[in-house]
């Protein structure tokens, strides 16, 4: 279809996160102050593909805001090998657009007939993990069509923000205006496209980011494989100074995310290093790091840092 309908559901995430706002909030908060009472000793998270990007966030959120220790599940230990981890009183997080994979399924079932506190984040209510689950939370992202997801990854992530904010008795007032913010992004379009033209001829790059963007990295890096075929590989840029740096030569293709924030102030040094280098960057993010880049896409304030990836990932996605 040429991305017409990928495009189209790029340009709906604006009111999707206006309708989490306003319908999805009640059941989020009630099902944190379940959470809450049952004071968990650990979240663990359980997803795949692009959800799996948004239980990365979900970590930094848990880590940072709720002061609680957080972890990935590797479902392959219950769905090849068979495991049964013991995980009473963990609160468990199942994320899957559809709700429908195995890979997220099992895990749950497994994690609630253990004594876990068990949420499922769907698009789809009836899905088996929504029915698996002993909470489900609806990201009422609507029928989606692209085969690369956008709009429900978004609403994702603001979902597992404001369940996260509620469990700690936040507010999670930093979310407010998230819907105006990305309509004024989307809005910038033909300027990326128009960015985009100089890397038409590239067979590979690097994506990278640090602190809560480096979510952002990986979805980037995996929409660029789905929807371009281009081989691309996201890294924290902790670990792209290490081997990984050693690809990077001059004339090589390096996305850098880096809204304003401590993540940003991070990435600085990797950035003034990859322009001794010669690579060719293009920095989308805070302005002051603009001239480290080659060429780049200036953010304005995103706001509060622990909500930015819900508003960087936007232009990549276009």
């Amino acid at each position: 279809m040429g991305g017409e309908l990928m495009a189209a559901e790029i340009r709906e995430q604006p009111e999707v996160l206006a309708r989490i706002q306003s319908a999805g909030r009640p059941e989020i908060e009630a099902v944190a102050r379940e959470i809450r009472a049952r004071r968990p000793r650990f979240a663990y998270f359980v997803a795949r593909g692009t959800s799996d990007h948004a239980t990365l966030y979900g970590k930094y959120l848990v880590e940072t805001r709720l002061g609680m220790a957080a972890g990935s599940a590797s479902p392959s230990t219950m769905t090849v090998y068979d495991a049964h981890p013991d995980l009473r009183d963990v609160l468990v997080i199942g994320v899957s657009q559809s709700g429908a994979s195995p890979d997220i399924v099992t895990p749950l079932e497994r994690a609630r007939a253990s004594g876990a506190i068990t949420v499922a984040v769907t698009n789809s209510p009836g899905s088996p993990l929504a029915n698996t689950a002993e909470y489900h939370l609806d990201v009422l992202a609507g029928p989606e069509k692209a085969v690369a997801a956008t709009k429900s990854y978004t609403a994702e992530l603001l979902t597992l923000f404001y369940l996260i904010e509620a469990i700690a008795g936040r507010t999670g007032d930093e979310a407010a205006d998230l819907p105006e913010r990305a309509a004024a992004l989307i809005s910038r379009e033909e300027e990326v496209a128009h960015l985009a033209i100089r890397y038409r001829f590239a067979d590979q790059l690097v994506v990278t980011a640090r602190g809560y963007n480096y979510p952002t990295a990986r979805e980037a890096a995996l929409k660029l494989m789905e929807t371009t075929y281009v081989v691309a590989h996201s890294f924290s840029s902790a670990d792209l100074l290490h081997g990984p740096m050693a690809m990077i030569d001059r004339g090589f293709p390096v996305i850098a995310v880096a809204p304003s924030g401590l993540g940003a102030t991070a990435l600085q040094p990797v950035l003034e290093r990859l322009r001794t280098l010669g690579a060719d960057t293009f920095v989308v993010g805070d302005p002051e790091l603009a001239a480290l880049g080659t060429v780049s896409l200036p953010l304005p304030d995103l706001g509060a840092e622990c909500v930015s990836p819900i508003l960087a990932i936007l232009p990549l996605q276009h």
